[in-house]
């Protein structure tokens, strides 16, 4: 049986859906912190156990009789989230699965500045360490987190923030189908993937640029310093810890970690991967 976690959320959700389409229902299992959210799938003929990362003793239950288990990495950072992932991975092994998949990122490194990517490197030791075959899905910078990032400036005509550089913006779809790819065709990748990533690197002059084009309206990008951007935030009501959290992502761009781009994804999925440029049709067109 395949096991996914987190299947009620943005990617594992889509990855049950894509696996689906390759597997019988029979031979799939997700693990969820609250059932009744995935009664759907239930419906389906999937298997839907209660499983919680943070309540360790609940994942033998819902891993029973796995033959893969992917880890979709946990909503949180630092201590706590490489504690839930060592708890996940160990499960897993412990389950008597034959691969254990973890849903880690491009930019994974013990230095990077953006904070969850020292917590992605930790829960790839934990998987090298642990005895059983394994695959670090590196997934590409996700998309999603761009309509955050514009929503002021198609209202004022600014692209507002600090320095940047370019990142390989990725679509949650497609890493959803290249994850399920995998896991129907098991042992494709033996440890870390390639990057998985989007089709080109865009900078947020890019974006603006984007932005112009199809609003018919001109958008401006405005760099400015650290300090001004954080104080915006803290005057909108950011918690200071996400401030930081999205000041260390920022940093990252300007460091260069999501750069990089690889045709990998798009071959695993056989299509072309998702340009930024369809995922900002749909946010203009939202507005």
């Amino acid at each position: 049986m395949i096991i996914v976690t987190g299947a009620t959320g943005q990617l594992g959700a889509r990855t049950v859906d894509r696996l689906l389409t390759r597997v019988p229902a029979a031979r799939i299992g997700v693990s969820v912190r609250d059932p009744r959210k995935a009664s759907h799938l239930a419906d389906r003929g999937v298997r839907v156990r209660q499983g919680d990362f943070g309540s360790p003793e609940t994942l033998a239950h819902a891993f029973e009789g796995a033959e893969q288990v992917l880890v979709v990495s946990a909503m949180t950072i630092g201590p706590e989230a490489r504690v839930m992932h060592a708890a996940a991975i160990d499960a897993a092994r412990d389950a008597g699965a034959r691969r254990v998949l973890y849903t880690s990122h491009q930019g994974v490194s013990d230095t990077s500045r953006f904070a969850p990517m020292p917590d992605h490197a930790a829960a790839e030791r934990r998987l090298a360490a642990s005895g059983t075959a394994h695959t670090s899905l590196r997934n590409g910078f996700y998309a999603s987190t761009v309509p955050g990032l514009v929503a002021s400036a198609l209202r004022t005509g600014k692209l507002v923030a600090p320095h940047d550089g370019p990142v390989s913006w990725t679509a949650h779809d497609d890493l959803a189908e290249a994850a399920a790819v995998i896991l129907a065709e098991e042992g494709r990748f033996d440890g870390p993937t390639p990057p998985l990533t989007g089709p080109q690197a865009l900078d947020l002059d890019d974006v603006a640029a984007l932005l112009t084009k199809l609003t018919g309206r001109t958008v401006e990008r405005v760099t400015v310093p650290e300090e001004e951007y954080v104080a915006a935030l803290r005057e909108d009501g950011v918690p200071e810890a996400v401030a930081q959290l999205t000041l260390g992502m920022f940093r990252a761009f300007g460091d260069g970690d999501f750069d990089t781009v690889t045709d990998d994804l798009s071959t695993l999925i056989g299509r072309p991967a998702t340009p930024l440029r369809t995922l900002l049709e749909t946010v203009v067109a939202a507005q």
